[in-house]
């Protein structure tokens, strides 16, 4: 088999066999392919497509190109929750606590910000004392003990993807629906769980801008996920307004805490339940969507999933009573507050433009490896929709002296759009799959 035949064939528009998927994947994992004919074979996809076949056996063949995480020495459903990335998503940090405090195990692996959008990894490690970086024996005893474990990807899973998407991203290869659903969906059937829930973002601070494209994202994945034998679902929600109203490391964090106390911003808590929900109803616990529902946000009145998280903290090292007195948190040594320049109703925030400022401010990295301010960022005071006047406060931005906000303070300043009219706000949830 040559990688020349298998170029030409895609070249062409025809759909490459099984075998010619792994013989791409394991000769470029190894190094025995060139970036030069990778990169041909990912623009011929990014031009081409791949069938829904082509794409689970691209997936499946990425997946095995490492380790394969086992988790049947744990007892019962294991879950686990992907986002595809927002400004604001901490959702991570309150979903996990409830599906454990409820019995299910959740071995969640998860990464790091880039760009605009914000890394559950980064968040947990403004956490004093957190480990995010574990052992596969670590994750698995931490597992069994608290029925929940977050930490960053360990051992050699999914080499594949490592390389693929560092090549992805310079030679202008990153959207395309195939490569982004085989590059999450490797990760996800790599780490083992029964059960996967996918909540795929919408909107200007999602990369997937319009609701066509997260559908077939959405499609596409939760089809890979059950032809590979794992219970999937996926969630459209909208990120063209940040989740709740802290942008950042350890404001977020914060917010989760009060999130998981019942005491969380309205959008934040409703689309943490529905995901809880929803991974209940994959794991078979519920059969309809209200009941699912009331029993995940009875974890978060009962106070339960907030002790489970306390529980959680301490287990990976982490300095627990920080939950109960959010001060233990990194402070930003300075603030600085923008103000509405006119009277009206907030029509809308450039969500993107909203993540991008939190960067410039010292709380996420535009390149792999940039250092990271755990205090920095952003709390939003209005929202769209809430009504302001002149002068009022609409947002604090949370900086080291290190740190010049003025380019930040611009970018988010004319993220605001004021209207004389009240907006009609699109919904949070705009569809589920399951």
């Amino acid at each position: 088999m040559r990688m020349y035949d298998i170029l030409l064939k895609k070249k062409r528009g025809q759909e490459l066999s099984e075998r010619e998927l792994h013989f791409f994947v394991e000769g470029y994992t190894r190094g025995e392919i060139p970036d030069y004919q990778a990169s041909a074979l990912l623009m011929a996809i990014c031009l081409n497509g791949m069938t829904e076949r082509e794409t689970t056996d691209l997936t499946m063949a990425m997946a095995e190109s490492g380790e394969m995480l086992d988790l049947s020495s744990l007892e019962g459903i294991t879950v686990d929750k992907h986002s595809t990335g927002g400004v604001g998503d901490k959702t991570t940090l309150i979903v996990i606590p409830i599906l454990a405090s409820l019995g299910l195990k959740a071995a969640k692996m998860s990464g790091r910000g880039l760009g605009h959008t914000g890394g559950t990894i980064d968040k947990l490690e403004s956490i004093p004392g957190f480990c995010t970086e574990l052992s596969r024996e670590e994750f698995l005893k931490t597992v069994k003990k608290t029925g929940a474990a977050i930490a960053g990807q360990t051992g050699n899973l999914v080499p594949a993807d490592k390389k693929l998407y560092a090549l992805r991203d310079v030679t202008a290869t990153v959207e395309s629906i195939p490569l982004i659903a085989s590059s999450i969906m490797s990760k996800k059937l790599a780490a083992g769980a029964q059960c996967i829930l996918l909540d795929v973002k919408v909107g200007s601070g999602a990369f997937m801008k319009t609701l066509e494209e997260a559908k077939e994202l959405a499609r596409v994945m939760t089809e890979i996920g059950n032809r590979a034998g794992r219970r999937t679902g996926a969630l459209i929600t909208n990120m063209d307004r940040p989740l709740g109203y802290a942008v950042g490391n350890a404001l977020e964090v914060a917010e989760a805490c009060e999130t998981l106390r019942g005491r969380g911003p309205e959008d934040l808590t409703e689309i943490c339940i529905r995901l809880a929900g929803g991974l209940l109803q994959l794991a078979g616990l519920c059969k309809e969507k209200e009941e699912a529902c009331e029993w995940a946000r009875a974890q978060l009145k009962n106070g339960c999933a907030f002790a489970k998280w306390k529980e959680m903290i301490a287990a990976q090292g982490g300095d627990a009573q920080f939950a109960e007195n959010p001060n233990r948190l990194p402070k930003a040594e300075k603030k600085l507050f923008l103000f509405a320049e006119e009277e009206g109703y907030i029509a809308s925030l450039n969500t993107e433009k909203c993540g991008e400022a939190s960067v410039l401010l010292g709380a996420g990295r535009e390149r792999k490896g940039d250092p990271i301010d755990p205090a920095a960022g952003i709390l939003l005071k209005k929202k769209p929709g809430d009504f302001v006047r002149q002068g009022d406060i609409l947002a604090e931005l949370h900086f080291s002296g290190k740190v010049d906000p003025t380019a930040a303070q611009e970018i988010l300043q004319k993220a605001y759009s004021v209207s004389l009219y009240k907006p009609e706000l699109s919904p949070l949830i705009y569809e589920d799959l399951f």
